[in-house]
């Protein structure tokens, strides 16, 4: 499977596949429903998320490595363990510093990756 369905009650990363958005970034849709959705990011040193915005609020945990995150103009090096909070319309990028693992939880779900 590429994409779990919507509303898929179980979702097992092995029956999932990762998509490359960028050079470097791997990211993978978990489970979602129109309200929220999960999604993991692979990223190797170096890579980079380019500044966006989106009219979703995104809070991403930082599972593994080390980024440079840049959020409405402010810069903070996160790692393991640490939360970011970015509200829709926020400006917001990273650079990978340490190959690591972002997860990501939207709301309300991202049409434009399914």
């Amino acid at each position: 499977m590429d994409y779990p369905k919507k509303d898929q009650r179980w979702v097992f990363h092995r029956e999932t596949k990762g998509q490359q958005p960028s050079p470097g970034v791997e990211r993978r849709v978990l489970a979602y429903c129109s309200e929220v959705m999960c999604v993991e990011n692979r990223f190797t040193k170096g890579s980079i998320g380019s500044m966006h915005s989106h009219p979703h609020t995104q809070i991403t945990y930082v599972a593994s490595g080390a980024f440079e995150f840049t959020i409405d103009g402010e810069v903070h090096t996160v790692t393991a363990g640490d939360t970011l909070l970015k509200q829709d319309g926020v400006e917001h990028g990273c650079v990978c510093l340490e190959d690591g693992i972002l997860v990501d939880i939207f709301a309300p779900m991202r049409e434009d990756f399914v």
